[in-house]
């Protein structure tokens, strides 16, 4: 585990020199795998990235100007809901918040914090938020703090954050699609939820992280920090396969235990400079 064998912005990989400028700009690394369910295509270049969340590390947000004071990160048009299973479940996490956690808690109790829009069903936005975004003056004491109260108070009741939170929040980056195509043979690819995953609204953001190196500086790959989402959305059993596939690019590995890491790194990493500074575009 870890971070030691992270897919590199440039250089050495297993010993092969790999060069921003012999690289296009799209290309990617890919692993599939066959099952009764279809053929499953997964993205190892994101998967095996260094990728993380920087809420509140230098995250200047999606809006077009670049805010990192406020700490709004995506959060600031709400989070549309699935299904109805898909809210009902956050109802029930909603019920069990503590009278100190959430911060933006309604003064009136029978004031619902979902609404319905054209598009569908989705958490209120309160001063140009989600509700449930506890703000960054958030008094930790009173037992949550900045930051999504469904993430905190799910890691307080020592749960995972995603059985509290709406799919589309616990999902990102992540991205699974299907297809069928005309033979009736079903696809299914896991990759990372990019700009043009939002529709038209997401050419106004000004900052994505799955396209900045900002947010390539984590630990461990994409597929160790995000387990618990990649199983969901793929299963134990195929998860333990690419799991597998990829320890076994780790340094080290031999023609018994696997091939070498991965060379096509990530594109938002492998052509930054090597003494390029790295925070937000906008930061001061």
């Amino acid at each position: 585990m870890g971070g030691e064998w992270l897919t590199p912005p440039i250089g050495q990989v297993g010993g092969t020199t790999v060069s921003a400028v012999n690289v296009a700009d799209s290309a990617r690394e890919w692993f599939s795998l066959d099952d009764d369910e279809g053929t499953w295509l997964f993205d190892v270049t994101f998967l095996a990235s260094a990728w993380q969340c920087v809420w509140g590390q230098g995250c200047p947000g999606i809006e077009p100007e670049p805010d990192v004071t406020s700490a709004l990160g995506c959060c600031t048009h709400g989070a549309h809901f699935g299904d109805a299973d898909d809210r009902a479940r956050v109802r029930e996490a909603v019920d069990r918040l503590g009278p100190t956690q959430w911060q933006l808690r309604p003064a009136d109790r029978r004031r619902s914090p979902f609404e319905r829009t054209d598009e569908g069903w989705k958490t209120r936005v309160v001063d140009g938020a989600c509700i449930f975004l506890n703000r960054h003056d958030a008094d930790a004491s009173a037992g949550s703090g900045p930051g999504c109260v469904l993430h905190s108070a799910a890691v307080v009741a020592g749960e995972r954050p995603m059985d509290w939170k709406p799919e589309v929040c616990w999902q990102l980056p992540l991205r699974l699609e299907h297809h069928t195509d005309e033979s009736g043979a079903d696809l299914h690819t896991l990759r990372e939820w990019r700009r043009r995953d939002w529709g038209e609204g997401g050419s106004e953001f000004g900052w994505w992280c799955t396209e900045e190196h900002l947010a390539f500086t984590g630990t461990e790959a994409v597929y160790e920090s995000l387990r618990d989402e990649v199983v969901e959305l793929i299963g134990p059993t195929r998860y333990r396969v690419l799991a597998g596939y990829l320890d076994g690019r780790r340094p080290g590995a031999t023609a018994a235990t696997g091939p070498t890491p991965v060379l096509v790194a990530h594109p938002a990493v492998r052509a930054l400079p090597t003494d390029a500074v790295t925070k937000p575009r906008g930061a001061s």
